[in-house]
C-alpha cells in the first residue's frame, strides 16, 4: 500500500480554475444522478467489482473497477456488522488516470452543497458528487488516489458514505463515548478540550471505549442509541507527552489538515470496546479554560446550537433531526470543568454510579 503523501501547492489561478471547474462538472453530474441508476450503470460496465460494507451498522454498497478501492473500504469498514435494516446506500467510485498520468497525489479536496447535492473536488480528476436525497455518491479517482489509502478512505470513501449516513440514516455528533461503570456517557466539546485523551484515559482505567471523535446518533427511535467506531481511535501527536506507551507509532500522513497519529484498538488486548451503546449522560467538556474542577448541570436550550451547527440534512430530514438531537439531550446535559485526567475519570464514574 503506497502511503507517501505528496503536499501540492496550488496558486490562486489554479484554484478559480478548479473551482469554476466543480461548478460545471457539479451540473453535468447532477443531470447524471437525476437519470435511472440502471442507466448509469450501463454506461459503467467497468464498475465490475462490488462489496457490501455496514459503516455505523448501515448497508453501504460501493462498486469499482479496482479491486484497491474495495480493500481500501474494508480497512475501513470490516469491522462493522449490520445493524440496521435500511435500503443500501451507494457509493460508485471510478479510478482512472487524470491528466497528468494520475502519478502525483491530489491536494486535499474543498466541497460545495447546492441543495441536497454535496460536490467534493479535490481537482478536474478526483471528485465525487453525493445525492443527499436518493442516497448514492459518484465519483472518480486517480491511481495514485487510489494507491494511497489513507487519502482515499478519509477523503472519498469516508466522506461519501458518512455524509450520506450523516444526512438520511443519522445524527453525526463532534463527540466521544465511552462506557462508564455500565452508564453511557457522550463527552462533547470543541478541537483540544481533550475528547479523544480522556475517553483513551479513561477505557485504560476501566471504561469501555466506543468512539473518540464522531459519535452517530440514528434517527427515527425512541431511546438514545449511538453508533461509534471503536476499531480505531486518533491521538495528536502531543498525546505522546500525556502517554509514553504512544511513542513508538507512526504519525499517519495527510495531504492537508492536522497530523495525527491513528491506531487500531485490536492492537490492545486489554481495551474494552463496543460499537454502540445507550446515552445516560452527555456531557461537554472544559479544559482549556477551567479556573475550577467542578461537574455543573446546563440546560439543553443553550447546547442545542452546537449540535445543530452540523446538521447536514435537506428537506424533509431537517426536522426528524432536530427531534433526535432533543431526544438525545432528554436525559440532561451537563458541563465537566476539569485540570486533572485522573479527577475527571473519578468524577465521571462517581456520576456513572451515583447521578449528579
Amino acid at each position: 500500500m503506497k502511503t507517501e503523501v505528496m503536499q501540492v501547492n496550488r496558486d490562486e489561478q489554479a484554484a478559480a480554475s478548479e473551482l469554476a471547474w466543480g461548478a460545471a462538472e457539479f451540473a453535468r453530474q447532477r443531470e447524471l444522478m437525476d437519470s435511472p441508476m440502471e442507466d448509469y450503470l450501463r454506461t459503467r460496465t467497468k464498475l465490475k467489482y462490488e462489496a457490501l460494507y455496514f459503516p455505523m451498522g448501515y448497508p453501504v454498497s460501493l462498486r469499482s473497477n479496482s479491486t484497491e478501492v474495495l480493500a481500501a473500504a474494508k480497512q475501513s469498514w470490516g469491522c462493522f456488522e449490520q445493524t440496521f435494516d435500511d435500503k443500501p446506500l451507494e457509493v460508485l467510485m471510478e479510478v482512472r488516470a487524470g491528466q497528468d498520468g494520475g502519478a502525483i497525489l491530489p491536494p486535499a479536496p474543498g466541497h460545495m452543497l447546492l441543495d441536497e447535492m454535496l460536490l467534493e473536488i479535490a481537482d478536474a480528476d478526483n471528485f465525487f458528487v453525493a445525492d443527499l436525497r436518493a442516497g448514492r455518491a459518484l465519483g472518480r479517482v486517480t491511481p495514485a488516489a487510489a494507491g494511497c489509502w489513507p487519502y482515499l478512505r478519509y477523503f472519498f470513501l469516508e466522506a461519501a458514505a458518512l455524509c450520506m449516513i450523516a444526512s438520511m440514516r443519522a445524527v453525526a455528533i463532534h463527540g466521544a463515548c465511552v462506557r462508564a461503570g455500565g452508564k453511557g456517557v457522550l463527552l462533547c466539546g470543541d478541537s483540544g478540550e481533550g475528547k479523544s485523551t480522556l475517553a483513551y484515559a479513561g477505557t485504560r482505567a476501566g471504561w469501555t471505549y466506543v468512539s473518540d471523535d464522531a459519535t452517530y446518533v440514528p434517527i427515527h427511535r425512541e431511546d438514545r442509541l449511538v453508533i461509534g467506531n471503536c476499531q480505531q481511535i486518533r491521538f495528536r501527536p502531543s498525546c505522546v507527552a500525556l502517554f509514553p506507551e504512544l511513542a513508538g507509532y507512526s504519525i499517519t500522513p495527510r495531504a492537508a489538515g492536522k497530523p495525527s497519529i491513528e491506531i487500531r484498538t485490536s492492537e490492545w488486548t486489554d481495551f474494552s470496546t463496543s460499537n454502540t451503546t445507550q446515552i445516560d449522560h452527555v456531557v461537554f467538556l472544559t479544559r482549556r479554560h477551567a479556573d475550577t474542577e467542578e461537574l455543573i448541570r446546563l440546560r439543553p436550550s443553550s447546547v442545542l446550537p452546537w449540535f445543530e451547527q452540523h446538521l447536514l440534512a435537506g428537506r424533509g430530514i431537517r426536522s426528524a433531526q432536530e427531534a433526535t438531537i432533543a431526544r438525545l439531550l432528554g436525559g440532561g446535559v451537563l458541563e465537566l470543568r476539569y485540570r486533572d485526567l485522573g479527577w475527571a475519570i473519578n468524577r465521571i464514574n462517581e456520576l456513572a454510579e451515583k447521578g449528579e
